[in-house]
């Protein structure tokens, strides 16, 4: 018996966690911003402008390789003043997708006509053991959760709070 429940935890307790990633996409997205799954991003990143769209402190804590940091809320005119090619692909993304859903919605606002959502964004990319980077650059195990609530939407690494 011991051993079923140790099999149990193992084997279903992380797809209970992508099970409530999927229920809150659902209830919160309008899928507006069409999704990138974290494998199609991982494989192709070089194509992507990615954008990290939490706040600093969540960013400083880590943050994909070669992600920029853009804040929360898009400043329209610098942002088309930095990126002015409507058509570039654009990969957004936060801890695990609903608010970089808004800001993608305010890109596509703007004209940018390929901009994607990335599925349970930085959560995802972690639990699918994919390289996180700090303020530092360097890789680390800890990843901001923006709060207890969505904390526990993240099945690996170091839960950080501020």
């Amino acid at each position: 018996m011991r051993l079923f429940i140790i099999i149990f935890f193992f084997t279903i307790s992380p797809l209970l966690g992508q099970e409530s990633i999927d229920l809150v996409l659902k209830k919160y997205n309008s899928r507006t911003v069409p999704y990138i799954s974290v494998e199609q991003l991982h494989k192709n990143e070089d194509t992507y402008l990615i954008l990290d769209t939490r706040k600093e402190e969540e960013f400083l804590v880590s943050h994909i390789p070669n992600a920029v940091w853009s804040s929360e809320k898009l400043d329209a005119s610098a942002f088309a003043k930095a990126y002015p090619d409507t058509s570039q692909h654009i990969v957004v993304y936060c801890s695990i997708g609903v608010r970089s859903e808004k800001f993608g919605e305010s890109l596509q606002k703007l004209g940018y006509t390929h901009v994607y959502n990335l599925y349970g964004s930085i959560f995802k990319w972690k639990d699918k053991g994919y390289t996180v980077i700090n303020h530092q650059k360097k890789p680390t195990d800890s990843v901001h959760v923006y709060s207890k609530e969505w904390a526990k939407y993240l099945q690996t690494g170091i839960k950080v709070y501020n």
